[in-house]
């Protein structure tokens, strides 16, 4: 049972009933329902509200961020360093672990906006007819069977079954994502009707555009279709992030094996050497300490933080650390096509009279933009025809746009809007017209005249409309001569069918001269003498930075795929427009389609098509859940609250800042303060580098755990004495970690980062390659500091002049590797390279200062057992760490050339 029918009178396919029909369901008539049986139903249907869903308590909220198995190899990490009495490391290590609880718990608390953003969406008061009178109500206590007015700027408080209709507009873009207006009779339509074609609804949430009118409550609160797609997001899962799977991937492995390595040690310390068990345990610790790469969280948090902070500055704002990484991996953009790849602003492109077919530029409503006649630039003034055709869509007008913050606006119809820019553009001033009489628009007729006087004093009635409606009124046309002649239809069908295969929006305009003293006008004045002067072609324009952005994409290896509630025509023309494929080849899936298809059959449609139209909330949803389900990692951009279930379910959700509703902010992780797509191909490149620079900070990291390991595991293994001991241990690990590792997250992207594919889904962070790679330093860093120290021993040198000498060994070799690092694949031996990031000298500075503290400080003696060392120690160091900048450099020559 469906939750409509759970609500007593509630009722589905409202759209597909008769309104009588629909009255008599609902047991209730044009008069309204009486107080009592009001609140009878209010009590059985419950209050015209969205559910608020249980939340879970802060502490159980904070503490689940906890439950991961590097956050406990972290706290083991706390909890050896504490044993040590180190409670610095201690303090840090813990610090890290909650500060890294504190940004998820604030972060997941985000998410849950999303529902109290589509609440903000709902009416606060109505207009009802109760005890046969009409009165204003609170919005949420309207049950089923209420009889609601709604007039022009009314937001609609409840869905509605339409009794009565004139010139009633509703703007519905954010369930539908139709770009203007649907104008709403009280016609019955098909039970299989989208949202978007049943136009004798009105739905919760939608804004009155124009018009007015009445109908009946078909349902509301959790019943109404808002409150349908307020409980697709509440029930939508969210999917772990790739780098989170691979993160956590990656940490159980590395756990694994440093328990695994550690009870070796045990082992062979006792039964094959025979050590005390104390000292044997301490060796363990030590190297539990010395392989836990506890400072790989931290640089992982910043280095998302930093990407975040670049982000910003490129007007994209990130909700969620991961989001940006998550968009450097994805495969597939789904993408909302209003207001999203369109600018969701009616623009007039072609004018069509006797004289020739107009080409207009610009976008939007900012009045700049040229109208050409064959290339040339034309001057208004000079073509009769296209002056008379600009003159009636001006004139009768009733729409303004304006400047506001550095943006147009339109205030009144989209469509006029268009006709008000392009008489802008093309220099027209309708100031000195002086309008005497109008037929208002009606969507019975689907025109609008006015009689108006011209600046030269003559009186003309001025027709806009559908031009089928125009072309029964003419009987004749403005000739190629400029005369009237007699109207040649074909000619107009003709490139009507043309313009609308293209996917436009087109309007007609006619004119007749009338008497000096007429000062009225009805509809039989349109009956006769009217001459029909062209035609205007109105689309919402693709953004030019989106087309480029797609390019872009493209050539990084992402399909771009879009998903909009538009007609087919449109989506395929604006597809064609986008680059998203050709005319002879581009394939347009309806929702209808989508909505009969097997989960199975909708993968490979999914997977095969790159356009889909008429589709409803749930079909978005579907068509993420069927891509992701295919292996791929999809992002979803989107503007209405019909996107916002698809949005939540995406790897990444991304919504638009300026005219986004406030529920789809709140359900994506990035939000777009510019609206632009081109700022998701920004992200992409982002989120790469990302990915990239957490891959050397690990990559970076890791060596310098594995070396220091290596000579922890070899001196138990052969009995040897230990080269370092825990405190100098962690002082290798910290060093390296705040200043070398710290410097990779500020790496600029690599050239050609966006002329790659994108990474395979699961793929490991590190691959085969990058593991070889690991082992290598890891042998030839820790194999150079053992055999430092053996040496050292063996010249008799003390036992703590040797250690400094091995710590020392560590830390130069890693300053060296560090430039290694820099680049995955590419040879680091380019001096176009070697400065762009200043922060890779900066930290190597720093660090050269904290060793030499670490050296010849007395205090940092007396806490880390070390001692001065003389100049040929140093330059022993430094040798072994050049040494092992030219191996890696050579392996990765090797490597290239293998590949």
């Amino acid at each position: 049972m469906s939750a409509r029918e759970d609500s007593g009178l509630s009722i589905e396919h409202a759209h597909a009933l008769a309104t009588d029909a629909a009255l008599q369901a609902l047991k209730t008539d044009e008069k309204g329902l009486s107080t009592a049986e009001a609140a009878e139903r209010l009590a059985a249907s419950g209050p015209n509200r969205l559910p608020t869903a249980a939340k879970e308590g802060l502490l159980k909220r904070f503490f689940k961020h906890f439950h991961d198995i590097l956050i406990y190899i972290l706290i083991a990490a706390a909890g050896i360093t504490a044993l040590l009495g180190h409670w610095i490391d201690t303090g840090v290590i813990l610090g890290v672990v909650v500060i890294n609880a504190i940004i998820g718990f604030i972060q997941e608390g985000k998410a849950e906006e999303a529902l109290e953003g589509i609440r903000k969406m709902l009416s606060v008061h109505a207009q009802a007819r109760r005890d046969g009178e009409w009165t204003q109500i609170e919005a949420d206590g309207l049950v089923p069977g209420d009889i609601v007015r709604l007039r022009s700027g009314n937001r609609v408080p409840a869905d509605l079954r339409l009794l009565e209709t004139t010139n009633l507009r509703i703007e519905e873009s954010a369930l539908t994502g139709e770009s203007v207006p649907s104008d709403k009779n009280t016609a019955a339509v098909d039970r299989a009707a989208g949202v978007g074609d049943r136009f004798g609804m009105a739905y919760s949430g939608t804004l009155v555009a124009a018009g007015q009118g009445f109908g009946v409550v078909t349902a509301t609160g959790p019943n109404t279709e808002i409150g349908r797609i307020n409980r697709m997001i509440a029930e939508v899962e969210t999917l772990q992030t790739p780098l989170t799977r691979e993160m956590a991937r990656f940490s159980k492995i590395l756990s694994g094996v440093i328990v695994a390595l550690a009870l070796l040690m045990l082992a062979i310390g006792i039964g094959l050497h025979e050590l005390p068990l104390g000292d044997v345990f301490l060796a363990a610790i030590g190297f539990a300490v010395a392989a836990i790469p506890e400072g790989l969280p931290a640089i992982l948090t910043i280095t998302l933080a930093l990407g975040v902070q670049r982000m910003a500055g490129r007007n994209a704002i990130t909700r969620k650390l991961t989001a940006v990484e998550t968009l450097g991996a994805v495969t597939v953009i789904c993408s909302d096509k209003t207001g999203t790849l369109t600018k969701n602003e009616m623009t007039a492109r072609h004018v069509i009279t006797r004289a020739g077919h107009y080409d207009v530029s610009g976008t939007g409503y900012r009045p700049e933009g040229e109208i050409t006649l064959d290339g040339e630039l034309v001057k208004l003034a000079e073509h009769a025809h296209l002056h008379a055709l600009i003159e009636v869509v001006a004139v009768a007008n009733d729409t303004h746009i304006a400047e506001e913050d550095g943006q147009w606006k339109v205030t009144g119809e989209p469509t006029e809007g268009a006709l008000r820019t392009l008489a802008d553009k093309a220099g027209f001033d309708a100031g000195g017209h002086e309008r005497f009489a109008t037929i208002p628009f009606e969507s019975a007729n689907k025109f609008m005249a006015t009689l108006n006087s011209t600046p030269q004093g003559l009186r003309r009635i001025m027709l806009k409309g559908a031009p089928d409606r125009l072309l029964d009124r003419c009987a004749e046309e403005l000739g190629p001569d400029g005369t009237p002649q007699a109207l040649d239809r074909p000619f107009w069908e003709s490139a009507i069918d043309r313009l609308s295969a293209d996917g436009l929006r087109v309007l007609a305009a006619a004119a007749r001269q009338v008497d000096d003293g007429k000062e009225h006008l009805d509809v039989e004045d349109l009956d006769e003498g009217m001459i029909f002067l062209g035609l205007i072609g109105i689309i919402d324009p693709p953004r030019p930075e989106a087309v480029a952005a797609i390019k872009t994409c493209h050539g990084a290896g992402i399909r771009v795929k879009m998903i909009t509630g538009d007609h087919a025509g449109t989506a395929r023309a604006i597809g064609i427009e986008m680059g998203l494929g050709t005319a002879g080849s581009l394939r347009v899936v309806s929702g209808e389609e989508l909505e009969n298809a097997s989960d199975e059959a909708l993968q490979q449609i999914a997977q095969d098509c790159d356009i889909f139209a008429r589709t409803s909330p749930e079909h978005k949803l579907r068509l993420v859940k069927a891509l992701q389900a295919r292996g791929e990692v999809v992002a979803m951009t989107g503007d209405g609250v019909n996107d916002a279930p698809a949005l939540k379910r995406a790897d990444v959700g991304v919504a638009m800042g300026i005219k986004g509703t406030e529920a789809t902010k709140e359900a994506a992780e990035i939000v777009l303060a510019d609206d632009n797509f081109s700022s998701i191909a920004h992200a992409v490149e982002e989120g790469r580098t990302i990915y990239d620079n957490l891959r050397k900070a690990i990559l970076f990291i890791l060596p310098t755990n594995g070396a220091q390991g290596l000579v922890m595991l070899t001196a138990v293994v052969f009995g040897l004495t230990l080269p370092l001991t825990a405190v100098q241990i962690l002082w290798v690990n910290m060093v390296v970690a705040i200043t070398l590792a710290m410097a990779l997250a500020f790496e600029p992207a690599e050239p050609g980062i966006m002329q790659r594919p994108p990474r395979k889904p699961g793929a490991p962070i590190l691959g085969y390659v990058f593991l070889w790679r690991l082992a290598i330093v890891s042998v030839l860093i820790g194999g150079a500091t053992i055999a430092m120290f053996e040496v050292e021993l063996a010249l008799g040198m003390p036992l703590d002049l040797a250690r400094t000498m091995a710590v020392n060994t560590l830390v130069v070799a890693q300053a060296f590797y560090l430039f290694n690092a820099r680049f995955l694949t590419t040879s680091s031996l380019r001096l176009d390279l070697m400065f762009t990031n200043p922060a890779v000298w900066l930290a190597v500075g720093v660090l050269l200062l904290l060793q030499l503290g670490f050296v010849y400080l007395p205090f940092m003696n007396s806490a880390f057992a070390a001692t001065p060392l003389e100049l040929r120690h140093w330059l022993i160091s430094l040798a072994i760490g050049f040494a092992v900048f030219l191996i890696m450099e050579t392996e990765k020559c090797w490597l290239a050339k293998k590949t």
